[in-house]
């Protein structure tokens, strides 16, 4: 009798799915660092790790999604620091109006992520090769632009710009929560959460992404556009940066 037809019980089922290791993992450090550090689940602790898994969270969602749509992306942290660097130069060293900054490097971001993309499904080349060199060419370009620019290799002054206080009540503020001094980030990284997984789950697209990522040729021979998903999801992972 083929195994795959064997009854099995709900343990089983349970533990067959792929997401309970990283669970398990997860529940024993969380169990390690409550057992050996008192400050870990005071209100301070809790609101410190939540903010800094946050701000690696929301982009690992946008990975999670590449992942599952079969491609990988290593450019993403490079990216995180060439839209900063973006919006830090255009602000301090231009005068250009913030929220016009983070539109130009969402704008280059996207940009970037499309032409990765593109250069994976057209070449047929890993996305691991093509967006290592990625990786390389923006990490390159931010040290040696900026340091053209401001004479530098950092961005100082952010505080001082005009509609940064704005900016900073969307994205960098804190409010109290059960005792916590919560950043904003951790509603952000929240709400990915919810949409990608609706996504994912309730949404046509989601089935493409998952159709992709399991097999390419069926998709393509059963007419879901493979090329518009791939830059989709490339684009908002370069979007998450």
């Amino acid at each position: 009798m083929d195994e795959r037809l064997t009854p099995v019980g709900p343990i089983v089922k349970l533990l067959r799915r792929p997401e309970v290791g990283a669970f398990v993992a997860a529940l024993g450090i969380f169990a390690f660092f409550s057992l050996t550090t008192e400050v870990f689940l005071s209100p301070a602790g809790v609101s410190t790790w939540l903010y800094s898994a946050s701000l690696f969270g929301i982009m690992a969602v946008a990975v999670a999604l590449l992942m599952i749509g079969g491609e990988f992306d290593l450019s993403a942290g490079a990216m995180t620091g060439t839209t900063g660097l973006i919006v830090g130069v255009m602000t301090t060293q231009w005068g250009a109006n913030v929220w016009l900054s983070m539109g130009v490097a969402l704008a280059v971001a996207l940009t970037l992520g499309a032409g990765n993309a593109i250069i994976v499904m057209k070449t047929g080349l890993p996305s691991f090769i093509v967006t290592l060199a990625t990786f390389f060419i923006l990490q390159g370009i931010n040290l040696a632009v900026t340091k053209l620019i401001t004479g530098s290799v950092v961005i100082q002054g952010m505080g001082t710009v005009p509609g940064f206080d704005a900016v900073r009540v969307f994205f960098g503020s804190s409010f109290p929560f059960l005792g916590m001094d919560l950043k904003v980030a951790v509603v952000w990284w929240l709400l990915a959460i919810i949409v990608a997984t609706w996504v994912l789950i309730r949404t046509r697209a989601g089935n493409w992404i998952f159709a992709v990522g399991g097999q390419l040729q069926s998709s393509r021979q059963v007419g879901i556009p493979v090329m518009k998903v791939k830059i989709g999801l490339f684009m908002t992972t370069a979007g998450a940066g």
